[in-house]
C-alpha cells in the first residue's frame, strides 16, 4: 500500500472517530431570560444534569441564562422554529397572543401556592393545546414569589401610586399601570437594573427574587407584600426535537421534567420569605400593605378580572369555572 493511499485511510479514519461523538450525542440550548443564579435557571441546571445522568450523556443541554442566547420575548418563537430545541419563559409575556397565556396574573385570583397549583392544573390543557398548535410541548412550570410593589416612597392608597414611571412586562401589570395613573414603561427582566439606575422606572410590583437579582435597595426603598398573584414560569421543548429522540430518552426527558417541576415549587414555597429578609437587611423597607391600599387593589383586581373574561371568552370562562369548583 503506497504512502498516498495510507494517508488517505488514516484521514478517513480519523474522520470517522471524530465524528461519531458527534452521532452518538443529541444537543439542546435551553434559553432563559433570568441570571444563573435565580431559582429558575439553578433548576434549569439541575434539571439538564440529571437528563443527561439518565442518559449516560445521550442528550446534553445547555442552559443559557441571563438571557443571554434569546431576550424573553424571542424564546417561545426561537423554541418553535427550531432555532433553540427547549426555552423557559414568564407565561404571561405571551398574554397579547392568548389571555389564556394571563390567568395566573389575574389579581388575587390564587394568592397561596395551593391556589396557584389548582389554577394551572386547570388552564393546563389549553395552554397545552395553543403551545402544540405552534409545535411545542410543556414539559414542567415552576412559580415566582407572590407580587409585591417596589417603590421609592411610602404608598398608603392607590392614589399614591399616580405618576410614578411603573414597570410593565405583560398586559395585566401594564393595566394596572393605567388603572391607577402610572406611567407604564415595559421592561423585562434582564434590562430591570440598569432602567432602574437610569430612572426610567421607579416602581413595579414582581417577587422577593426579582427585587433581590435587580439589587433594588440601590435605587427604591420600599416594599409592599401585597400577594396580587403568583406568576408562572414555563419549560417547553420544540416537538419535532423531542419526537426525534428514542424512546429511552424521551422517558427520561419526561421523568426529569417531574423532578424539575416538583423540585422548583417546594424551592419557592420555602423561598419566598428569605427574599424578603435578605431586601431588608440591604435597607429596604419591608412592609404589609395597609387596609385602604388593599381594599383599591381589590376593586382594580376586580375590574381586570373582568378585563380578562370579557377577552378570554368563553375558554376562559371555562378555566375560571373549573379552578373555581376545585
Amino acid at each position: 500500500m503506497n504512502t498516498a493511499m495510507k494517508t488517505l485511510l488514516a484521514a478517513g479514519a480519523l474522520a470517522l472517530t471524530a465524528a461519531m461523538p458527534a452521532s452518538a450525542q443529541t444537543k439542546w440550548n435551553l434559553p432563559s431570560a433570568y441570571p444563573n443564579d435565580n431559582p429558575h435557571v439553578e433548576n434549569l441546571n439541575a434539571f439538564a444534569k440529571d437528563v443527561s445522568d439518565a442518559t449516560g450523556g445521550k442528550l446534553a443541554i445547555t442552559v443559557h441564562g441571563g438571557a443571554s442566547l434569546f431576550k424573553a420575548p424571542e424564546i417561545k418563537r426561537a423554541v418553535a422554529t427550531g432555532q433553540a430545541q427547549a426555552g423557559e419563559i414568564l407565561i404571561s409575556i405571551l398574554e397579547n397572543e392568548s389571555p389564556i397565556f394571563g390567568i395566573d396574573v389575574v389579581p388575587f385570583l390564587a394568592t397561596s401556592f395551593p391556589e396557584a397549583k389548582k389554577l394551572w392544573a386547570a388552564s393546563k390543557p389549553l395552554i397545552e393545546q395553543k403551545l402544540a398548535a405552534q409545535g411545542i410541548m410543556v414539559l414542567f412550570t415552576v412559580p415566582w414569589g407572590p407580587q409585591g410593589i417596589y417603590a421609592k416612597k411610602e404608598i398608603n392608597t392607590i392614589d399614591d401610586m399616580k405618576g410614578l414611571k411603573w414597570r410593565a412586562y405583560n398586559v395585566g401589570t401594564a393595566r394596572i399601570g393605567e388603572l391607577v395613573g402610572a406611567q407604564a414603561v415595559t421592561v423585562q427582566a434582564a434590562e430591570l437594573p440598569q432602567a432602574l439606575a437610569t430612572g426610567v422606572v421607579n416602581a413595579f410590583m414582581s417577587s422577593g427574587a426579582t427585587g433581590y437579582d435587580s439589587k433594588v435597595w440601590e435605587t427604591l426603598t420600599h416594599f409592599y407584600d401585597t400577594r396580587a398573584w403568583i406568576p408562572r414560569n414555563v419549560t417547553f421543548v420544540n416537538k419535532a426535537a423531542f419526537d426525534a429522540l428514542d424512546k429511552p430518552t424521551q422517558d427520561a426527558v419526561l421523568k426529569a421534567a417531574k423532578v424539575a417541576e416538583e423540585r422548583g415549587w417546594k424551592v419557592w414555597e420555602t423561598k419566598t420569605e428569605w427574599y424578603h429578609d435578605e431586601i431588608a437587611k440591604k435597607g429596604m423597607k419591608v412592609l404589609k400593605p395597609s387596609p385602604a391600599l388593599v381594599a383599591g387593589f381589590k376593586k382594580v383586581g376586580e375590574q381586570l378580572t373582568a378585563d380578562w373574561l370579557k377577552r378570554a371568552g368563553a375558554e376562559g370562562q371555562g378555566v375560571m369555572d373549573a379552578y373555581k369548583k376545585m
